[in-house]
């Protein structure tokens, strides 16, 4: 498998370069988790941190790479979205919650 340094910014492991595996793409995972055990026994402290550009693109137009910012709030960034997403219900937005007064 391939590795990649990749920088940390923010949280933790501010100023860090961590050799970070590559996926199929030749891309880092777009959030990088790291569990930090309690010191109390407790269970462990989940940091995230979310894949960001390095900075802008180049003359050419060339990708300058990546690095990992801090996410405080640590969400998710979503749900599975392959191969086909079924769209979200939304409470109401049924055809079975309200009656139908199109025909009235």
């Amino acid at each position: 498998m391939k590795s990649q340094d990749t920088p940390f910014v923010g949280g933790p492991l501010d100023g860090r370069v961590l050799p970070v595996l590559l996926g199929l793409t030749g891309h880092p995972p777009k959030t990088y988790r790291v569990p930090v055990p309690d010191a109390a026994g407790g269970p462990p402290t989940v940091l995230v941190y979310r894949r960001v550009q390095a900075g802008p693109s180049g003359r050419f137009g060339l990708h300058p790479g990546w690095k990992y910012e801090y996410d405080p709030e640590g969400d998710t960034g979503g749900r599975l979205r392959w191969p086909w997403p079924k769209p979200r219900r939304t409470p109401g937005a049924t055809p079975g919650d309200a009656p139908d007064t199109a025909h009235e």
